[in-house]
């Protein structure tokens, strides 16, 4: 495993962070961490990356301890809240993050086009950093976390603050490093990100893992359907209910769970055979935002 943590704590003054953390980390995963702010998401991203010490427990990162030099020269980190020397120009900054990971000067004058090419910024790295987009910046942010030819990257909140175009060339660089093999232990609370590039998520809350599993399998089988009809009668309206859950109706729109794709001819069936007559059928898996939603509201 990338990662594993075991019963991993890290408190502060006995209180806040996060505890008893439990889990594991495959190689070649993008690995969605969610939850809540303020509920220890980036206390535990930085105790995995050696910035803080933990209170207890005891985690591997890359088979080593944590804060090893061994594991940490593997590792590339975007912090949540970062802020680069603004005077320096993209290439000026990537050679000093290179110096920082004591890379030779021969390997930093070949790796820099390298990671500009991976995240889309080839042309732009002799401009100064102070004088790029939140877009650009959150992506030079990326190429100094990949200077080192990381085999494990953490990603902190890396889409918050951009604005839909800016999210989806992150997605890119994401989904690409997942094609190279690199481990990516994406940390957010934008559901809709994660959904689209994450294998395996963890949901955090107050502080302890609520959740964890593979996101195929968390989500589940069940649909939600929407359905328009007209003549929805008492008796029709229990033959539907035969077939799922009515979650809410609303003169002739009703929405309705069912636990499979199978149930939908038969939702068409009863409609028609009851003397119904059907407008719209609109149906949707639940996403991670409705899971999350869910989880979080039990645990309050």
């Amino acid at each position: 495993m990338v990662i594993e943590t075991f019963n991993l704590t890290k408190q502060y003054a006995g209180q806040g962070g996060c505890r008893d953390v439990t889990i594991t980390v495959a190689p070649g995963q993008v690995f969605g961490f969610l939850g809540p702010n303020g509920a220890g998401k980036s206390t535990l991203v930085k105790t995995l990356v050696g910035l803080l010490h933990p209170t207890s427990g005891k985690a591997l990162v890359l088979g080593k301890s944590l804060g090893s030099r061994e594991s940490r020269s593997k590792i590339g980190f975007l912090p949540e809240q970062f802020r680069y020397h603004e005077w320096l120009s993209g290439r000026e900054l990537l050679a000093f993050h290179g110096q920082l990971y004591q890379m030779e000067p021969k390997e930093i004058r070949l790796r820099i086009p390298e990671v500009l090419e991976v995240v889309g910024l080839r042309g732009a790295e002799d401009k100064k950093v102070g004088s790029y987009s939140k877009g650009m910046q959150q992506r030079i942010g990326i190429a100094c976390a990949l200077m080192n030819k990381p085999r494990l990257i953490f990603l902190d909140e890396p889409t918050s603050a951009l604005d839909p175009l800016g999210r989806r060339e992150v997605r890119k660089i994401i989904q690409n490093l997942k094609e190279q093999g690199t481990t990516v232990f994406l940390n957010s609370h934008l559901l809709s990100e994660v959904e689209m590039v994450c294998d395996h998520v963890a949901i955090i809350n107050k502080g302890k893992i609520v959740t964890s599993g593979m996101l195929n399998e968390l989500l589940g089988k069940k649909l939600q359907v929407r359905l328009e009809v007209a003549g929805l009668t008492p008796a029709l309206l229990e033959e539907l209910s035969k077939l799922g859950t009515v979650k809410e109706r609303q003169e002739n729109i009703l929405w309705i769970d069912v636990d499979s794709k199978e149930k939908l001819p038969l939702l068409t069936r009863r409609i028609i055979e009851g003397g119904g007559q059907l407008y719209a059928l609109q149906s949707q898996q639940h996403s991670l935002e409705d899971l999350f939603i869910k989880i979080v509201e039990e645990e309050r």
